[in-house]
């Protein structure tokens, strides 16, 4: 089981550093401060940047939960 629970924490740690690197917005220094580089003005996710939002939610998740299993078992 602790095996299977370190491939599955493998796996999603590597699914969810691609999806953060693939997503697009704030990719410059501004982005780490909070500031989007001018406009100003809300966005909608769309199309991709939606799929990558979803997937580092998801895996985060995933790796959150195989942690604490590990750390129970």
């Amino acid at each position: 089981m602790n095996k299977f629970l370190s491939i599955v924490q493998i796996f999603s740690s590597v699914v969810l550093i691609s999806s953060i690197l693939m997503q697009q917005k704030g990719t410059g220094l501004s982005g780490i401060f909070g500031g989007d580089g001018g406009g100003g003005a809300y966005q909608t996710k769309r199309g991709m940047e939606k799929i990558f939002f979803y997937a580092t939610i998801a895996s985060a998740t995933v790796l959150f939960g195989s942690a604490i299993l590990i750390l129970i078992y």
